[in-house]
């Protein structure tokens, strides 16, 4: 059977969210002496994603007809 994944739509303030969030259980991992092996591979996986630019339209939901 596939391996599930998962596509997240990021701009770069949430990436730099989550990019902190990993830095932060990874300093907590260290100071407890656990493996961070886990943790370095995703952060490397996030940083080095490709960016994949979309056409944005603007909202015609509030105008008049």
């Amino acid at each position: 059977m596939r391996e599930e994944r998962y596509h997240l739509d990021l701009d770069k303030y949430d990436r730099n969210i989550m990019l902190n969030a990993l830095n932060t259980l990874r300093s907590e991992q260290v100071r407890e002496e656990r493996p961070t092996d886990p943790v370095d591979d995703l952060i490397i996986r996030v940083s080095k994603a490709p960016i994949k630019k979309i056409k944005v339209m603007p909202c015609r939901c509030n105008e008049e007809r």
